[in-house]
């Protein structure tokens, strides 16, 4: 097999960040060649997997790699298909594993007996399946967004199946790296991790063995290196992997892209400051997603007499482990008047709700990599109050995007509401320079660029070969 890399090492599948992440940065030193124009371009097949299916769970990833797939289908000279996991969210049909529910180009697999430590799948059904759709498709490359339930050894199967085809791999977390949810944040105290060993996990996880961890890290990286390139959402996250062993040349940053709002959903109007200040906060509720953060610093703020501050959470938590859920709602009876929970809401209703608010909070206590929340905070012209670490401090630009508070640090987060809602004219002041974030189409444009690459890296090796 022959391996699609930069040969020059000069970072050739690097995508300059301002393109895809910050419309305001100064332009790249190097000029960047712009993406073959459609009639240019070369008809390409490409299957996009997922590791779920946005239509039966809205996590990040799913539904960027649903976007993506959307997108690509549009595109002329484009054949796409779409196949994601879907484990007891979909009805299982007897004897198969791959099923069309949605339409002739999605595919959804059913199956189950996935081992999260090695991310390793014992189904034994999977692979014949797989590499039998994968040969009646036959794409040119295969684009995954994730590869649990599917498992590691889906990249062999594609290799075996097709031994020509191209293999993109979109990283979304550290799960590669970390064995405690890909979050890198040691047990029980979820302090921050800077970097795995074999020693510092097993400390994290005494009933796993040293030997078991450097097994797993092995058994990652023989996967990983199936793989022709790898995206990152962030360079964050491109860092602790080039630190972990990836090579550089094989990992690009390209954002994940919003949909196109129409005009009549676009902010107008931006809130007045007549009751105070009004934070929000959307997503999941964890403790890794920083919700004692808000309740503590609603506390101390109430205590300080401050009064010109609430704190509105929307989110659901009713998915996680019930000693969070009983925590969560006995700290709820107690909260002070400046916090409200607002429970779940619907994705569509996310625009209309975060202008409501004058700022945004994302109070992660772990590194996160690209948050939607933080694109759809900028898309709706919200500024971001944030934690200072990892793709949250990347994303979103001090005093130009938002502001940074301490992590994990509730003081931190309640003296700098405090000062906001005496100064309000900071976050106002903030219009003239938040980023707008990329839209599908400009991130679109950039992974068919890559995909080009790639595709035509392969096809020189080819002819080496052949010569």
């Amino acid at each position: 097999m022959t391996r699609t890399t930069d040969r020059k090492g000069t970072g050739m599948f690097r995508v300059p960040l301002r393109s895809f992440a910050r419309l305001p940065e100064p332009p790249p030193a190097r000029p960047v060649a712009p993406p073959p124009r459609p009639a240019d371009r070369r008809p390409m097949r490409v299957l996009v997997m997922s590791h779920m299916d946005p239509r039966v769970s809205r996590g990040g990833a799913e539904i960027a790699a649903f976007q993506m797939y959307e997108y690509l289908k549009a595109q002329p000279g484009v054949t796409t298909w779409f196949l994601a996991a879907a484990p007891g969210k979909i009805g299982e049909r007897l004897g198969v594993r791959l099923i069309q529910p949605f339409g002739p180009d999605d595919y959804a697999y059913v199956g189950h007996g996935f081992d999260h430590f090695i991310h390793s799948n014992s189904d034994p059904e999977f692979p014949p399946e797989f590499m039998t759709l994968l040969q009646d498709l036959k794409p040119d490359l295969v684009h995954l967004h994730h590869y649990t339930n599917f498992g590691m050894e889906a990249l062999l199967q594609i290799r075996r199946a097709l031994p020509d085809v191209r293999i993109v791999v979109t990283l979304h977390e550290y799960l590669g790296i970390c064995n405690h949810f890909g979050q890198m944040v040691k047990r029980p105290s979820f302090a921050l991790c800077d970097r795995s060993s074999p020693r510092d996990c097993h400390k994290c996880f005494p009933e796993i063995s040293e030997q078991d961890f450097f097994l797993r890290e092995l058994f990652m990286k023989r996967f990983f290196r199936l793989v022709d390139h790898f995206v990152s959402p962030s360079h964050f996250l491109i860092d602790r992997y080039v630190r972990w062993g990836l090579p550089a040349e094989q990992l690009s940053m390209i954002e994940n892209g919003m949909p196109i709002r129409p005009a009549s959903a676009r902010p107008n109007r931006y809130p007045d400051f007549a009751n105070g200040l009004m934070v929000g906060f959307f997503g999941q509720i964890s403790a890794l997603k920083g919700i004692n953060v808000l309740i503590e610093a609603a506390r101390m703020l109430d205590e300080q007499g401050v009064k010109n501050v609430r704190i509105d959470v929307h989110g659901d938590h009713s998915g996680q482990p019930e000693p969070f859920r009983r925590d969560f709602e006995a700290k709820l009876a107690k909260a002070p008047p400046n916090f409200s929970f607002r429970g779940p809401y619907e994705n569509r209703r996310v625009d209309a709700l975060m202008r409501s608010v004058h700022a945004v909070l994302v109070p992660s206590i772990w590194w996160e990599n690209s948050p939607l929340v933080i694109q759809e905070a900028l898309l709706n012209r919200r500024p971001l109050i944030c934690s200072d670490i990892g793709g949250m401090a990347e994303k979103v630009r001090y005093g130009q995007d938002g502001f940074h508070f301490q992590a994990g640090s509730a003081y931190s987060l309640a003296m700098l509401l405090r000062g906001l809602a005496a100064e309000p004219q900071r976050l106002l002041a903030l219009q003239d320079t938040m980023a707008v974030p990329p839209t599908i189409a400009e991130t679109g444009a950039a992974m068919l660029d890559l995909y080009e690459t790639t595709l035509r890296a392969a096809r020189a090796d080819a002819r080496e070969q052949a010569a």
